[in-house]
Parts: C-alpha cells; structure tokens; sequence
C-alpha cells in the first residue's frame, strides 16, 4: 500500500507517463509476507513495460531489487548479499542499487548493473551492453577494514589469570565467565578477545557479511567482512533483540554476533528470560525463531564472554572496601544466574583489583599479535585432528580425543567430579579445556597437569 504512490510519484517525476488504467500487481508466492520497499523498482518497471514504455521481453534477462525515493532515485537495501548470491547461481544479471556496489562485489563472476536512478534501469534494460559479465576478486571492496587499530592485549597490566583464561578460551572457542570488582579489568579484557581470534576465513566471512546485511547493520560502501564481530549489548535488551525474532522474523545480537564474540557485560542485571533464551542456541550454534507463518533459522556460533560484580555493590570478598550489602542480598544476586546457564560456561574465574605497582609499572605485557599465533597453531591442530574446535566436542569424539594420560589425572578428575559436583556436562567441559590447554603445549595427550588447570577455572561455576 505505501509503494503504491512512492512508484506513482517515481515515475512521473522521471518523466515517464503513468497509465490512467486500474493497475494489479501481482506479488508471489501469495502466502509470503513481503515486507520494504526492495520490490518498489521492479514494480515500476513492470508497469513501464505493461504500459509500452520498455520493451516486455526484456525484464525477462535478470533480476531487479530496489526501492524508490519520489524523486525516482534508488536508496540503499538491506540484504543484498543473498539476493547476488542467488542471482549469481542463476547466472542472471542483476540491477540493484549503486550505493550497494561493495556488498555486490563479494560475488565473485556475479553479472551487475548498479543504478542510481529508475531512468538509469530503464536504460540498462533498453541497452542489452550495459548489463556485462564481470569477475571481480572476493573482498577486493574492502581493505579498509582490516586497518583499524585493534585494543592490543599489551595494555592490560597484571591480570596474569585472567590473561592466560582469554587465551585458553580463543584457543578453543570456549564460553568465558568473569566475576571481580569494578575496576578490576573485566571489560577491557572482554574487548581484547577478538584480536586473539585467527582471521575469518572466506566462507565465515560472507557468512558474517550475509547476517549483517540481512539486518541492515552493514554500513553503506562497505563489502566484506573481515573482522571477527564484536557485540556487547546493553543489560536492559530484550529477548528479541539478543536472540532474534519478530513478526518478520530478524537475527538479533546473537546471530550478529557469529563467528565472533558476544560480550554481557552486568550479567546478573539482564533480564532472567532473556538470559534464559540463550541456552539452547549456545549448545546448538542456531537459533530457530518459529512463528505462525514461517519458520527461521539464523546462524548463532559464538564465543560468550559475560562479566558480572560479586554483589550489588561490586565489593563482596574483596579487600578493595567493605561490602555494604546484606547476605540475603549477595545470595539473590547471584541466583540470577540459573544453574543450568551457569553450567554453559567453559572457563569461570574471580578477578581480583589490580594492585598499585602492577598498574603503574612501566613493563608492558605480552601482545595480541604474540598469543594469537600461539592460537592459530592450537586452532591449527584441532583441526588436522578433529575438524572443529575443542569447545564443540560431543560423544565419541570427545572421549577419543580427550583420553587421560595415566591413573593420576583419572583420579584427580574423579576427586574433582566428587568434590565439585559436576554433571555430565560439567565433566565434559573440564576435558574439553583440558584438550585446549595441551593443544596450547602441544601435547599430543591430555597429561593430569593441563586437567589440573582445566579445573581451577570450573571451580567458581559451582560454587
């Protein structure tokens, strides 16, 4: 209803004359909702070509999105990557916004004709040589992404627990979790996880560039992704907007977040269902959004890092200041978490204040660019071995890659099962880092020490 008189207005005012006859038009399949204003341009060139103006056999050549501004120009769009996709497995040209060129350029051998105007689609459709074959290198529209300056790892002073956990989990893909008080590096690690990750490789990144486009978070002039993604949500988010959702079914931070990490910061103070929302996408990698008429399936493989105080206050079991918050009140804090969430993190530690002489003295620790080789070499090994990473282990696999070394690790585990109350789960996890921390050492088995240090970090999970 509302294209009815953008298309009206577009056509007139690029003078071409509008039929004075009753228009239908015919938008398939029926039963499919369609939703913005992509369907605006080949609307009118439909009519056009209904009323005379274009030739009808040639809107048979290729596929046409846009939409239309009053004055007959063509706006940007969201979700173009899909749409070169298919019209490249089709082998059609296809006639799209020029303010999308950089997104159409990922396609390799993809036949475009960017336009700016409705005249202009008029034209390419009249002249059978401005639609051309064209092959043009994946991500060659791109380069200034990879340029930016990353948060480098060498600024976080002392930390040495907290730095080794980062590297753990970027090493295996593992879910983080970081209790300390305000102050004490939370965030600033968080942020520095992404640069320890290996770069996305082709098919992860037009993976990552398709989510943001569908969303329309991708900026305009920019093509392919090449940058693990970031996303750091506000506490006050709802289920929606973290997992995805909607009558019109969108990815949300989650799905965003693919490939990357997905940092909540203030975890206690999100909302208990929306933290509930995310227990199953974390165990599947998908987020399945059913609706009445359609069903979804969004992407969803990320590393969760979350970050929460000990208390209201931030200073509970700290000697950074007294805690001036009741018991009752310290225990209903940390019950926001439900259990079985708690259970989803790999790797879990208290950080404690950075003390005076760690933040003030003048050596820098070790840089990004030198844990994240270490990285990609234990990265390199999960995957000449089992073809993913350590953090996505299940079943067989799982107990053929983490056998224990000896009698001593058996029983150290045994004890820790025991002593900890681990479930299943639990148990699965600890093995899992396990695997990472000899992967790291390059150890070909998973020797009692790497268990031991495994489990320093599930000891505040179960708490």
């Amino acid at each position: 209803r509302e294209s009815r008189d953008r298309v009206k207005a577009a056509i007139r005012n690029c003078g071409f004359p509008f039929p004075g006859d009753r228009i239908t038009v015919s938008l398939a399949p029926a039963d499919v909702r369609k939703v913005g204003a992509a369907f605006d341009l080949p609307i009118a060139l439909g009519i056009l070509a209904a009323s005379g103006v274009l030739p009808q056999r040639d809107l048979s050549r290729g596929t046409v999105v846009g939409g239309l501004s009053l004055d007959g120009s063509v706006p940007p769009m969201r979700g173009l990557l899909p749409i070169a996709v298919a019209a490249r497995r089709r082998d059609v040209p296809l006639i799209f916004p020029h303010a999308n060129h950089p997104e159409a350029d990922i396609v390799s051998g993809l036949r475009r004709c960017p336009v700016h105007s409705l005249v202009e689609a008029a034209q390419a459709l009249l002249t059978s040589e401005s639609v051309l074959p064209t092959d043009v290198a994946r991500g060659s529209a791109f380069p200034d992404d990879e340029q930016r300056e990353e948060e480098d790892l060498a600024d976080v002073r002392g930390q040495v627990l907290g730095r080794r956990a980062l590297e753990i989990a970027a090493a295996g893909g593992h879910h983080l979790l970081m209790c300390g008080p305000p102050g004490a590096g939370k965030t600033m690690l968080a942020r520095r996880l992404a640069g320890l990750l290996p770069p996305l490789s082709l098919d992860e990144a037009l993976m990552v560039t398709t989510i943001h486009s569908v969303a329309g978070t991708l900026p305009a002039g920019r093509g392919l992704i090449r940058r693990r993604p970031f996303r750091a949500p506000h506490h006050t988010c709802s289920d929606i907007a973290l997992v995805g959702g909607g009558s019109v079914p969108r990815p949300g931070e989650l799905s965003l977040a693919h490939g990357g990490v997905l940092f909540l910061d203030e975890l206690p103070e999100f909302s208990r269902r929306v933290l509930e929302t995310l227990r199953q996408p974390l165990e599947q990698g998908v987020v399945h959004i059913a609706r009445a008429s359609r069903t979804t399936m969004f992407p969803a493989q990320v590393m969760l890092v979350a970050a929460m105080n000990p208390c209201p206050c931030g200073y509970h079991g700290t000697d950074v200041k007294p805690c001036t918050c009741p018991p009752a009140t310290v225990e209903r804090y940390r019950q926001r978490l439900s259990g079985p969430l708690r259970d989803r993190f790999d790797l879990s530690l208290d950080l404690p204040a950075v003390p005076w002489a760690d933040l003030r003295g003048p050596a820098r620790s070790e840089s990004s660019a030198s844990v994240r080789a270490r990285v990609i070499d234990a990265r390199r090994r999960q995957d000449k071995r089992q073809g993913q990473v350590n953090a996505r282990l299940g079943g067989r696999e799982l107990e053929r890659v983490c056998q224990l070394d000896d009698r001593v690790a058996e029983s150290l585990l045994e004890r820790a099962a025991a002593r900890f109350q681990l479930s299943a789960r639990g148990i699965a996890r600890v093995l899992r880092v396990a695997r990472t921390i000899a992967d790291l050492a390059d150890s070909p088995i998973v020797a009692h020490a790497h268990l031991a240090e495994a489990l320093q970090f599930r000891m505040e999970v179960t708490a």
